[in-house]
């Protein structure tokens, strides 16, 4: 159903206000919401399954996001039309995309979900930056991993620019968070579970990526960019693996490392 909102003011709107207010929004959202920005995240989060509270869109996209509307309406969600310039009043900037969604999270799933049935994992350990973790994210997709274990440091995987960079993909993957208590213990469960856990490192004495055989089913562990992987990390893992790059550059983006390294492991 599609309602057009006249104001700024409109309460309907306030999932969506002052989204560049990290502060306000984490108060806002909590563990309970989240926005999601353009067409294909959009498409990607109603594939997903994710409750959508509404939509909001500029009168030019309307026509572009026509083809949800049954979907959308057999769900009740709303999708609220307003003009440029009130979108930009309540999200406090010019959303250029014209098309936005909120969204409610759903709970992380358990270490044995999120092993049973699979043979590819990544496991996340200190990624403090949004856009590395969306763009691991989208190559995790590409690549057909099958999820995300995530240590608890690292960042909001429902952030807003997390979900932007990683095309709405990071919605789609089962992805489990381990306590403090559990980390980094809980890679021994990974192990129990039949998994060889490569620790990523572009240490010179790590294995070279290309010659090493992939096993069954291995778990990728990703460290922050900058401070890598912890010792305690780095010594839970079955090998310590890098990538050969030339030795005229320091290193990879962590973001671009998942990518070669998911790639070759699903070759």
């Amino acid at each position: 159903m599609t309602i057009v909102v006249a104001g700024a003011t409109d309460p309907r709107l306030d999932d969506y206000r002052s989204l560049n207010d990290q502060a306000f929004r984490r108060r806002y959202e909590g563990d309970e919401l989240f926005i999601v920005e353009g067409f294909v995240a959009i498409d990607r989060l109603i594939e997903s399954g994710h409750a959508i509270r509404s939509v909001l869109l500029a009168p030019s996209r309307v026509e572009r996001f026509s083809h949800h509307e049954a979907t959308l309406t057999a769900g009740n969600v709303p999708v609220f039309v307003a003009e440029r310039r009130v979108v930009a009043d309540v999200v406090g900037f010019d959303l250029h995309r014209g098309v936005i969604a909120c969204a409610e999270r759903r709970p992380s799933v358990g270490l044995d979900e999120l092993l049973d049935g699979a043979t590819r994992i990544a496991v996340l350990e200190g990624l403090n930056d949004n856009e590395n973790l969306g763009a691991i994210a989208r190559a995790a997709k590409a690549f057909g991993i099958d999820g995300l274990l995530i240590d608890p440091t690292c960042t909001d995987p429902y952030s807003r620019r997390t979900v932007r960079v990683s095309m709405g993909e990071v919605l789609t993957l089962p992805i489990a968070r381990a306590s403090a208590d559990e980390w980094p213990g809980v890679l021994a469960e990974v192990r129990a579970a039949g998994f060889e856990v490569w620790a990523m490192t572009p240490a010179p004495t790590a294995v070279d990526l290309w010659s090493v055989d992939v096993p069954d089913r291995v778990a990728v562990l990703l460290g922050a960019e900058g401070p890598g992987l912890t010792a305690a990390a780095l010594a839970a893992a079955d090998r310590q693996v890098r990538i050969p790059i030339s030795t005229d550059v320091d290193s990879l983006n962590v973001g671009q490392a998942a990518a070669v390294t998911f790639s070759a492991i699903t070759r």
